[in-house]
């Protein structure tokens, strides 16, 4: 039995330097991007857009990081995420100026037109908290500002991003919304079901599995 043991346990070996040596998850996608001040000195028909180098499809996550400073105290910097499948479709994240740093969300979709899902009036966000946003499949959409979670598991549906949109003026005849600083967003997105290391805890449960039935055979037979 001990030399049937050490003959299972050498055949599993074999299994874990194939992971260590594999590459990385051949389906993830970063994009970094700095937008400037200026970009929010505009009204939302004549809004910033960015297209990014990659498309990030369903399993995805931005981070935001707001180091504008505001020139006006009704300014706002607006983000809007767009459905790459559907323009009509979009995520849009407000942050508003000091010293009452209103924050909201809000979605828009064909069916259902636009509609705010969540909003702070004061105390919302702040420069020293990153906004974190997250999307898949199974749990749908969640924002958190620092460590408070304040949209859980929104089902958007299917949501593919490959451009944004930022504004900050609510009319052309009003001041600049900011006068320097910039906003950082970075996009993370990827399918873990193509990273090897995601069969690991069934590869080890296979592996553990057998070894259990050939012990109890094996004791059976003794």
């Amino acid at each position: 039995m001990h030399h049937i043991t050490i003959f299972v346990l050498l055949l599993t070996i074999p299994i874990f330097p194939a992971f260590a040596q594999s590459p990385m998850n051949k389906s993830e996608h970063l994009d970094s991007v700095e937008i400037p001040f200026s970009a929010f000195n505009v009204v939302s028909h004549n809004a910033t857009v960015f297209n990014l180098e990659h498309e990030h499809a369903t399993n995805w996550q931005i981070e935001i990081q707001n180091k504008l400073l505001y020139a006006n105290p009704n300014g706002n910097a607006i983000v809007r995420i767009y459905d790459n499948l559907n323009t009509e479709k979009f995520v849009e994240f407000g942050m508003g100026s000091l010293p009452d740093y209103k924050f909201w969300v809000a979605v828009n979709t064909p069916a259902d037109g636009y509609f705010v899902i969540h909003e702070d009036r004061t105390d919302g966000w702040s420069p020293d908290k990153v906004i974190t946003v997250q999307h898949s499949s199974n749990s749908g959409l969640s924002v958190t500002v620092g460590p408070k979670t304040i949209v859980d598991q929104l089902d958007v549906g299917d949501f593919t991003i490959k451009n944004f949109a930022v504004y900050g003026m609510d009319s052309t005849t009003d001041p600049p919304a900011t006068n320097s600083g910039s906003v950082t967003l970075n996009f993370l997105s990827g399918d873990p079901a193509q990273n090897p290391i995601f069969y690991m805890p069934m590869i080890v449960l296979a592996g553990t599995a057998v070894l259990i039935i050939v012990l109890v055979k094996t004791k059976k037979r003794t």
